[in-house]
């Protein structure tokens, strides 16, 4: 059995990929919009009799790691899972989950994941430390009205698709360390020819390359219509992402130094991500005690 991914994948991924790299700017919150909804990056869910692509979650898997390589700010994931949801004049969404909403300030819509169901909200933005993502407190402010459609699957996909943004972000925090390591020098040699800084690297292009192939699992598990233990592999996922970003992140401010904290490198905006996606939807921590909860049943 194949499971590589298509040459249609990879291609959607490939002009998501040109769009952000000629467009996008991580500290402009509505950057690229326009071009990857012209694009029908946003709609890649929604049915074809909708206007949408009507493809799977695993066919966007691809594109949403690139959205996370490029540090895409914006509610990224939830429009995209969201559009089935969405009516028209609808170009962004925000997910309401446990009275929290990111970017709802930005948003048309915020749907309530419990329902779920779109709501009328009054905002209450919050202190964030990415400058990318902005958490808004919800008031729900009128009568919620409900919309087709399981909150569970919704939910699922949200997770999901955060995930293969971790495993983007993780890619280029990667490639970025192993770029300065290559550049910087130390005694009169690369940091990167150090075995201490070798072995920095290769764990974390080893946690990447685990996580990678969970969060495509999870992604056909959501998209299938018979899987055992869809929430089991949602999990696994998350924790997986979040932990090979987490280890990304924190190796890029060693090979880096000093000089990763400050606005000279936008590096920054890679760290953020990795802060705010990681907690997203649930952390990794949270994300593990369900998946042994999954297979021990405790």
């Amino acid at each position: 059995m194949n499971f590589a991914f298509t040459s249609e994948q990879l291609a959607f991924a490939a002009a998501v990929r040109e769009v952000l790299r000629d467009r996008c700017d991580p500290s402009d919150r509505l950057s690229c919009w326009k071009e990857l909804a012209e694009l029908g990056f946003f709609a890649a869910l929604a049915p074809e009799e909708a206007g949408g692509l009507g493809l799977s979650l695993i066919d966007v898997v691809p594109a949403l790691e690139e959205t996370g390589r490029a540090a895409m700010p914006g509610p990224v994931v939830e429009t995209l899972v969201a559009a089935p949801y969405a009516s028209e004049g609808v170009t962004r969404v925000s997910l309401l989950v446990d009275g929290v909403a990111l970017d709802a300030d930005l948003a048309d819509l915020v749907v309530d994941v419990t329902g779920p169901s779109a709501v009328p909200v009054r905002l209450e933005p919050r202190r964030a430390l990415d400058p990318g993502r902005q958490p808004c407190g919800v008031t729900v402010a009128g009568e919620p009205e409900r919309l087709p459609g399981s909150a569970e699957a919704l939910l699922r996909r949200a997770t999901v698709g955060t995930a293969a943004q971790l495993v983007g972000v993780a890619r280029q925090l990667l490639a970025r360390s192993v770029e300065y390591a290559r550049t910087r020098t130390q005694f009169g040699r690369p940091i990167g020819a150090f075995q201490a800084v070798k072995h920095q690297l290769a764990d974390v292009a080893i946690a990447v390359e685990f996580a990678a192939p969970l969060v495509h699992r999870a992604a056909l598990s959501v998209d299938a219509q018979d899987a055992p233990r869809p929430d089991r592999d949602v999990s696994a996922a998350k924790a997986a992402a979040g932990e090979a970003a987490s280890l990304a992140a924190r190796t890029a401010l060693q090979v880096h130094g000093a000089i990763g904290y400050t606005g000279e490198l936008d590096l920054r905006f890679w760290l953020a991500r990795t802060w705010s996606l990681g907690t997203a939807y649930g952390t990794s921590a949270e994300h593990r005690i369900r998946v042994r909860e999954a297979v021990f049943g405790e």
